[in-house]
């Protein structure tokens, strides 16, 4: 039974994600550990921010590039994770964002560079090891990232995809029991 859950935030977003706030509410009346860490723009420091969290009873929830992170951190510290609209391979398409950064919701500039892309090449995993692990939420209508990449290579995981929708995943909230239970997250009432 998971005593902590992590929430990672996606790229250029924070700890004040709509999701991340939404899911907190939703777990007020648990008694486990609920963290939503401000993550680093750098993929080495993101992935070491978050491991200082992991222990073995630690599940996750990432959502876009966090859905990369989840999925890493899943499968190389054999967690459980849901995984919301992911990015598959995002050093593939992070290259378009490659110069000046500005991340609104932490108010910061930085500059994106292929040292970055590289972090994030190395954290791709060619195969998943133990899909059973992850659960998939995937809309169809995500204009960011394409839907079918998540689908294809999450395919062996436990899926819900649903038409329409977009990035930000329209509902979110739909799927609370869901996520709870196959994050094996008991609520007290």
């Amino acid at each position: 039974m998971a005593s902590k859950l992590i929430y990672i935030h996606g790229f250029n977003s924070s700890e004040l994600s709509q999701k991340a706030m939404q899911l907190g509410e939703y777990l007020a009346t648990w008694s486990g550990q609920y963290l939503v860490p401000r993550l680093s723009h750098d993929p080495r420091t993101a992935i070491a921010q978050l491991e200082e969290h992991l222990d073995q009873d630690t599940a996750l929830i990432g959502s876009s590039l966090g859905g990369f992170y989840a999925t890493y951190l899943s499968q190389t510290h054999g967690l459980p994770a849901v995984v919301v609209n992911p990015a598959v391979h995002p050093a593939r398409r992070f290259s378009e964002y490659l110069g000046p950064q500005y991340n609104p919701y932490q108010d910061y500039h930085y500059q994106l560079d292929k040292t970055h892309l590289h972090a994030l090449d190395e954290l791709y995993l060619e195969q998943l090891t133990s899909p059973e692990l992850l659960f998939l939420l995937q809309q169809q209508g995500d204009e960011v990232l394409p839907y079918r990449q998540a689908v294809d290579y999450y395919q062996a995981c436990q899926q819900v995809v649903e038409p329409g929708g977009e990035h930000r995943f329209v509902g979110f909230e739909r799927y609370f029991g869901a996520i709870t239970r196959f994050l094996n997250i008991t609520l007290t009432t």
